[in-house]
């Protein structure tokens, strides 16, 4: 009998605790619509009418067919640059990484440095680094390479520490008690074998990359994140639309053969 009615108890507590969330939940929404003044029903009831619009403006005709061969250009300038960007962040985060690693960093100066650079470069938003970048070095297809690099670098030096930590560690000790120096521990014990999880996170940050340099090209002026919003801006919703579908086209094929690297590595 106690036990039941223990248990009653405890899921009355956890109801009476939904309850007072979903009140407290409500209070803060209606307090903050009413500041900001946000219609949330006609806000809504309006999303029908959005997607009717959408596809309306936004599906390719024969007449954006003609648009084609800028599209496809600046798709490849696009992907190029993430690619670049992304592999030579990757360098440089392998060498951040293995300086500020746990098991094989340098110096504990060097590890508590390395780890505030990444977490630095990690929590900067794409967009902030975007219009820094853009008042520095005006609209070019190095600003928005500077952009996808350091967003990336912070990523890649997070995995990358974590992998050589994980991992590292067996083959440093069993290396040092042969004898091995610093160097020979590094590129001929730690690197070769986290070699394929190095290669597996490269391979996914240069996904992101492709997917953010589009956001990065309509902040930047640059690439086919330039073209669609040269085209939306200008009305031609035909062509933005094209442009979002090559855009689609472009990041499942990168992400298939990806998937399929990965695989064939593992």
């Amino acid at each position: 009998m106690k036990k039941n009615e223990m248990e009653k108890d405890i899921l009355k507590k956890r109801l009476q605790s939904k309850i007072i969330f979903v009140i407290l939940f409500l209070i803060v929404y209606i307090s903050f619509a009413q500041i900001l003044e946000f219609e949330g029903i006609m806000s809504f009831l309006s999303i029908p009418e959005g997607i009717i619009w959408l596809f309306k403006n936004f599906i390719p005709t024969q007449n954006s067919l003609k648009y084609l061969p800028i599209i496809l250009k600046t798709g490849v300038h696009t992907i190029l640059t993430a690619v670049t960007a992304t592999t030579i962040s990757g360098f440089f985060a392998l060498i951040a990484a293995v300086l500020g690693s746990e098991t094989i960093g340098i110096n504990r100066f060097m590890k508590i440095f390395t780890k505030t650079v990444a977490l630095f470069f990690r929590n900067m938003p794409v967009v902030a680094w975007s219009l820094i970048l853009l008042f520095s070095f005006k609209q070019s297809e190095f600003t928005g390479f500077l952009a996808l690099f350091f967003v990336s670098f912070g990523y890649l030096m997070r995995t990358f520490t974590e992998t050589v930590d994980e991992v590292g560690e067996g083959v440093a000790e069993a290396l040092k008690s042969t004898g091995a120096s610093y160097f020979q521990i590094v590129f001929q014990g730690i690197i070769p074998s986290i070699a394929s999880q190095l290669i597996s996170w490269l391979l996914y940050y240069i996904e992101n990359g492709i997917r953010e340099a589009t956001l990065i090209g309509v902040l930047t002026g640059t690439g086919i994140g330039f073209v669609f919003d040269l085209y939306y801006k200008s009305n031609r919703y035909d062509g933005a639309g094209l442009v979002i579908l090559v855009i689609l086209i472009i990041v499942i094929i990168i992400e298939l053969l990806s998937n399929k690297i990965r695989k064939e590595m593992m």
